[in-house]
């Protein structure tokens, strides 16, 4: 088992399900553990199996049912030096378009939860150390009584139109050589439509106009939800920020640079540009 295939079914949680058979991600430093089985992808495993590699856990977290199996994630103190030669700790983008998309999703449910649990083993109150909460996906003190839920992070996305044109950019924090759409985090006290105006003035220096929901996106690498808007040009000049962008410009769809593959929300609003806008 473990091979994430259709049909898939999951269903969030606070309590296993006595009885049913357990699965497991693996984590080691923020990459998962991953068995390649006649060239595909495993990304699930029983406790037998993964505790062959005889590895300390130093945190595990349920996170629900998936196709009538309890689904846990757990983080490795160290990784073994001695796991199978077709066993590997791999970056869970490295998994796009190797399993299905929702597949993938679910791996960075499993990373969110351990990154958000990672940090708060403590109240930060009080300091004590905190414990699960029975109920419901939260951590408790079970001093001073506070409460913790994951922490998710509101994010916007927006694809900029000219006419024919799209804006695109390429960020310094990609790894690769390719262009997508802005984005930036949401502050306190603002709209969405006025991160939107924000963000964009920040980091090209233009106006927009005709702000429009596109759709949502929960985005955990390691705790976003993104947000996706489109938008139309309305004035100025592209005035690149050197802190967040190495290059920006308009794009046609005869011309498009790389850009980010269909299973992120950037890689859906440009497609709906390469699709007429429809």
């Amino acid at each position: 088992m473990g091979i994430l295939t259709s049909p898939f079914s999951f269903t969030p949680g606070a309590n296993p399900t006595v009885g049913l058979p357990d699965l497991y991600f693996v984590f080691f430093q923020g990459k998962l553990l991953v068995e390649e089985v006649k060239k595909q992808p495993r990304v699930l495993f029983s406790r037998d199996k993964f505790e062959k590699i005889k590895q300390e856990i130093i945190n595990e977290e349920y996170l629900g049912l998936l196709n009538e199996s309890n689904c846990y994630v757990v983080e490795l103190h160290e990784a073994s030096e001695e796991i199978p030669s077709n066993w590997a700790f791999l970056p869970i983008r490295e998994l796009f378009g190797k399993i299905p998309d929702e597949s993938a999703l679910l791996c960075g449910r499993a990373n969110h939860m351990l990154f958000w649990a990672g940090r708060h083993k403590f109240c930060g109150k009080c300091g004590t150390r905190t414990r699960r909460k029975e109920d419901e996906v939260a951590k408790e003190c079970p001093k001073c009584g506070s409460v913790h839920y994951p922490s998710i992070y509101p994010a916007i996305i927006v694809a900029i139109t000219r006419g024919n044109q799209i804006l695109l950019a390429h960020a310094n924090r990609f790894n690769r050589r390719f262009y997508s759409v802005l984005a930036g985090f949401v502050e306190m006290g603002e709209t969405l439509e006025e991160c939107v105006a924000r963000e964009v003035m920040e980091e090209v220096g233009i106006k927009v106009k005709n702000v429009k929901y596109f759709g949502s996106q929960p985005w955990p690498f390691p705790n976003s939800l993104m947000l996706g808007f489109t938008a139309e040009y309305a004035s100025g000049e592209i005035k690149v920020d050197p802190v967040e962008l190495t290059d920006a410009d308009w794009y046609t769809p005869e011309n498009m640079p790389p850009v980010p593959p269909p299973i992120s929300i950037a890689g859906k609003l440009i497609q709906w540009f390469l699709d007429g806008k429809k």
